[in-house]
């Protein structure tokens, strides 16, 4: 993952590195020249002025100003360029999933990886590129001091390896530490997710307290982690902070006494004491070393994301005015190791109105899933007017396939928005009669600005929510329209206007419908009966409530009067 990232601003980071090199020539190059001209003003030479020294001084330590700040800029603007291509990645990988395999992360733990952990391993290629221009001054301060005096620079290098052990302390220790406390903050902001959804349940049952403490309860766990970062970050800075003084000590005591037997001169003494903390600065690697840790930790978080796998499509097309015929062929889904669906074979006539009962975990949800291909079967076959689903190609699919759900996501700037949201956009004459089959133009007239109302200004009920969802399905009513759980939250009339319409109003080929209720099964032209992942019966819906095992299933879901026959 983080190689794919670093090739992906090769060229960025490369520059990042360019001026981080030419500042650090700049650096290494100063301390020679203030020394020569330290020596000249102090002894000086018939025909060797300073001034030009002088200038070259001034104009070296502009540049490594100007450089750096160079540095500062297209570090930025990097990281921010790596961190929007990491999101707009991972984005499209969990648009592209399978909805099942995007649902195995949680809300807030999805969250914190595209933001923060995007964040985090966006700033690698900065990061290292550095971390490696950063190892040019302490590198070019040792051959300084070589180049200076032997004898200054064998002091130094005296104390090098107990430096390279205290790094490589830190880094072993960072990288666990880092990585449970990421784990322990998604998990506190999946929970805050979870609470903030439920805000209005949490109200009414006045268990406020408890979900507070019940969201917090990993923040000690937080602490922990967090603190034992910061003690291996500083435990690391600390040591390298008095190893580094240390070592510029003993340099310069040893120039010190190397210019008292004269083997150095003035100058000499202070481009070695500008060496030596030039060459000190080895130690701040610990700070681009935690931020590498941070990145490497986050990028396996992110790279989880990107790794999803997309659903894969052909590119065949559908036959000329096909009535939307839907075939199930040996249909088997396994879902965490149960059989949900098993063994199913069904033909769906075209043009038909197909009801699906059952009771709760038979399987419904699945089939329609299945139908539309919002999930591939363990085993089997789906064919839409006798081509598989697999190998139709994507658009092609979904301007086939129109779907509603129990508690539609309205996407758009306006309510108008929502209900044109798809695959294409229907014209507004046929936005107003969608939502006028799905009982839903009454209440959108008297919304403010009615169509053009913006969402965040619309207050919605549960059951106005739903209707605009079946707006948006019946306004891009292909072949095949699939509403699974859709009019759960709509009362018995409102239900009964939109089946009527659904029957007879929404120009849409074959209508599969997952019913709770014996209304919605009434009309209907075939009922399916589902039980135990298995289809124990199929039928019209007045055939069918004859049998105790099929009116047991409405009495279990709260409506099995007779009178909704």
């Amino acid at each position: 993952m983080l190689r794919s990232v670093v090739r992906h601003s090769a060229g960025r980071a490369a520059a990042v590195f360019l001026a981080g090199a030419l500042s650090a020539a700049a650096a290494v190059a100063a301390p020679a020249v203030l020394g020569r001209t330290v020596d000249l003003l102090l002894s000086p030479q018939a025909g060797r002025p300073a001034g030009p020294w002088l200038l070259l001084s001034a104009v070296l330590i502009g540049a490594e100003v100007f450089l750096d700040a160079g540095v500062a800029l297209l570090g930025g603007n990097t990281g921010a360029r790596s961190t929007a291509w990491l999101r707009r990645g991972a984005y499209a990988r969990l648009l592209a999933a399978e909805p099942r395999h995007a649902a195995a992360f949680a809300p807030g733990d999805l969250a914190t990886r595209l933001t923060v952990n995007a964040a985090d391993t966006g700033t690698a290629p900065v990061t290292l590129a550095g971390a490696c221009a950063s190892l040019l001054p302490p590198l070019g301060g040792l051959v300084g001091l070589f180049l200076v005096d032997a004898w200054t620079a064998v002091a130094f290098v005296a104390g090098i390896p107990v430096l390279l052990l205290v790094l490589r302390a830190f880094t072993r220790g960072s990288t666990d530490a880092t990585a449970r406390y990421q784990r322990v903050q998604s998990l506190i902001a999946d929970r805050l997710t979870e609470a903030m959804a439920g805000a209005r349940t949490i109200t009414a049952a006045g268990t406020e307290r408890r979900e507070q403490e019940r969201v917090l309860a990993p923040l000690a766990g937080l602490g922990v982690e967090g603190r034992r970062t910061w003690r291996v970050y500083g435990r690391a800075v600390s040591h390298a902070g008095m190893l580094m003084p240390l070592l510029t000590t003993v340099v310069l005591a040893v120039g010190g006494v190397r210019l008292a037997g004269g083997h150095l001169s003035p100058g000499d003494l202070l481009a070695a004491s500008r060496y030596a903390t030039l060459a000190a600065g080895i130690g701040t690697l610990t700070g681009a070393l935690n931020a590498l840790v941070r990145s490497r930790v986050a990028a396996s978080r992110v790279g989880a994301l990107l790794e999803l796998s997309a659903v894969a499509y052909g590119d065949a097309t559908l036959p000329q005015e096909g009535p939307g015929t839907v075939e199930l062929r040996g249909v088997g889904v396994v879902r965490a190791g149960a059989t949900v669906l098993d063994d199913v074979s069904l033909v769906i006539p075209g043009g038909s109105v197909v009801a699906v009962v059952g009771r709760s975990g038979s399987g419904k949800s699945t089939l329609a899933a299945v139908a539309g291909r919002l999930t591939d079967p363990d085993r089997g076959r789906v064919l839409l007017d006798g081509v598989p689903l697999d190998a139709l190609d994507a658009g092609v699919l979904r301007r086939a396939v129109g779907y509603a759900f129990e508690r539609p996501a309205l996407f758009g700037q306006d309510v108008g928005d929502a209900i044109a949201f798809g695959a294409h956009r229907p014209a507004d004459e046929a936005v107003r009669s969608a939502a006028g089959a799905a009982d839903a133009d009454g209440f959108v007239a008297l919304l403010p600005d009615g169509y053009a109302t913006p969402l965040a200004e619309a207050p919605l009920s549960g059951g106005e929510t739903q209707r605009l969802g079946l707006a948006r399905a019946f306004a891009h009513a292909g072949r095949l329209l699939i509403l699974d759980d859709a009019t759960s939250s709509l009362d018995t009339v409102t239900e009964r206007r939109v089946t009527r319409a659904l029957h007879h109003e929404v120009r849409a080929g074959t209508r599969l419908i997952v019913a709770h209720r014996p209304s919605s099964c009434t009309g209907a032209d075939l009922v399916v009966w589902l039980e135990d992942g298995r289809v124990r019966g199929t039928g019209l819906h007045q055939e069918l409530w004859r049998d105790a095992g099929y009116r047991a299933v409405f009495a279990a879901e709260g409506d099995g009067s007779v009178d909704s026959v």
